[in-house]
C-alpha cells in the first residue's frame, strides 16, 4: 500500500472546486443566519449556550476516541476556564485538560497556528497520562506509526504514518500551509475546502503518540472559526460521533490519495449538519425562555423536576419520550401522583402527550403562542 504522504504530488491536494461551490455558499448564507440568531439571545442565554456547545464538543472529540469524561465535570471546568462561578467540584485530569484546550480554541482563534500551541494542546490533553514518551512534543520513537485493529498475531494496518524522523519537516510545511490559506494569507482558501484539507492533512502526519485526532478536528474548528471572523459554534465533533463508522470510512479512503474531493464533500456536508444542529439548540433556548416565561409559578415541585430534566435532554428529548414511569423514576412518587401530574401538564399546554395505555408518551410543547 502506497499511502498519500508517499505519493509524488505530496502534500498538493488536490480537490474538484466545482463540486463544493455550492456547499460553500450554502455553509456562509447558513452562518449568518446561525450568527444572527445568536444575537437575539441575552447575554446569559449566549454564555449558557456557548459553555454547551464547548462542553459538548470536547465530550464527544474523546468519546470519537473512545474516552467517556463526566460531562458535569467537564462544564465546572470550562466555566472556572472562563472565569465564571461554579461549584467548584473535583475534576480529573483528563476533563481538565479538555477543557483547557477547547477554551484556547474558542479566545484565540484568531492567532496564527504555532508548534507551541498545538503542544499546549497535546500537553492538556494528555495530562495525568503515564504511558507516552513525549507529552507537548512531536512523536521520537523509531517504530512506525501505525493505526491498526484485529488480533495482534494478524493486525489490519489502516494507516502508517511518516516515520518520526520526518515529522518536523512535515509540520513545518503544515503550519506554513495553515497560516498562508487563511483568510489574510498569500493563499487563502474557502471555509469548508480548507478546513477539511487542515484535518486530512494533520491527521496524515499524526505527529503526535496520542491525541491526533482530538487535536485535528480542533485544527478544523480552528479554521472554520478564521474564515467566519468569530469563534466557531459549529458542533462539529457531536455530529461526527454520531455517525462514527463514516467518518473513519471517509478518512480510510483519503489516505490513500491526494485527489481528496469525496474527502472534502464528505467534510462539507458533514460541516452544514453541525451548523444546522447549533441552530437547532439555539431555537431550542430561546423556546425554553419563552416556556419558563409563560409557566413561571406553575408547577409544582414534582413537575418542576420533570421538566427540568427534559430541557437537560436538549432538542432531541428522551428517547422514545417520557413515559409515566420515567416520570415516577425522576420524581420518586407513587403512579396516581405521577398520572395526575401528567394530566395536568397537558391541560395547562406544558406537554404534549402521544399514544395510549403503556404506550403513552409525553413531550415538551414549545409551539407555544406568546
Amino acid at each position: 500500500m502506497t499511502w498519500n504522504w508517499q505519493q509524488a504530488d505530496w502534500p498538493h491536494f488536490r480537490y474538484r472546486h466545482e463540486a463544493l461551490a455550492l456547499l460553500e455558499s450554502r455553509f456562509l448564507l447558513q452562518s449568518g443566519k446561525l450568527y444572527g440568531a445568536v444575537k437575539h439571545l441575552k447575554q446569559d442565554e449566549k454564555q449558557a449556550l456557548t459553555v454547551d456547545l464547548i462542553s459538548d464538543e470536547a465530550l464527544k472529540t474523546a468519546e470519537i476516541e473512545g474516552e467517556y469524561l463526566n460531562r458535569d465535570s467537564l462544564q465546572s471546568s470550562i466555566l472556572r476556564q472562563f472565569g465564571l462561578h461554579t461549584d467548584r467540584r473535583h475534576v480529573s485530569a483528563s476533563e481538565q485538560g479538555h477543557a483547557e484546550m477547547m477554551v484556547s480554541l474558542y479566545e484565540n482563534y484568531a492567532v496564527p497556528l504555532t508548534h507551541e500551541t498545538l503542544f499546549s494542546w497535546h500537553t492538556a490533553l494528555t495530562s495525568g497520562r503515564r504511558d507516552l514518551t513525549e507529552m507537548g512534543g512531536y512523536r521520537v520513537h523509531d517504530e512506525p506509526m501505525q493505526v491498526v485493529s484485529g488480533p495482534i498475531h494478524e493486525p489490519v494496518v489502516h494507516f502508517e504514518a511518516p516515520p518520526s524522523s520526518r515529522v518536523k519537516y512535515e509540520m513545518d510545511a503544515f503550519l506554513t500551509w495553515f497560516n498562508s490559506s487563511a483568510p489574510d494569507g498569500d493563499n487563502p482558501l474557502p471555509s469548508l475546502a480548507r478546513a477539511g484539507t487542515a484535518h486530512l492533512y494533520f491527521v496524515s502526519i499524526h505527529p503526535f503518540e496520542d491525541g491526533n485526532g482530538r487535536i485535528g478536528r480542533a485544527i478544523a474548528e480552528k479554521a472554520l472559526a478564521q474564515c467566519l471572523g468569530q469563534p466557531s459554534l459549529i458542533a462539529l465533533a457531536f455530529t461526527i460521533e454520531r455517525k462514527r463508522k463514516d467518518y473513519y470510512s471517509a478518512l480510510k479512503q483519503a489516505n490513500r490519495d491526494n485527489e481528496i474531493s469525496n474527502w472534502l464533500l464528505y467534510f462539507a456536508e458533514t460541516v452544514l449538519e453541525a451548523e444546522a444542529r447549533t441552530v437547532e439548540r439555539i431555537d431550542f433556548l430561546i423556546a425554553k425562555a419563552k416556556f419558563h416565561d409563560r409557566f413561571h409559578g406553575t408547577f409544582n415541585e414534582r413537575q418542576e423536576k420533570a421538566v427540568s430534566r427534559l430541557f437537560q435532554e436538549g432538542p432531541d428529548g428522551f428517547t422514545g419520550g417520557l413515559s409515566a414511569e420515567k416520570y415516577i423514576s425522576i420524581t420518586k412518587t407513587s403512579r396516581a401522583t405521577a398520572t395526575r401530574d401528567l394530566a395536568e401538564l397537558v391541560f395547562i399546554g406544558a406537554l404534549k402527550k402521544t399514544g395510549q395505555l403503556k404506550g403513552t408518551r409525553y413531550q415538551l410543547n414549545l409551539n407555544i403562542q406568546q
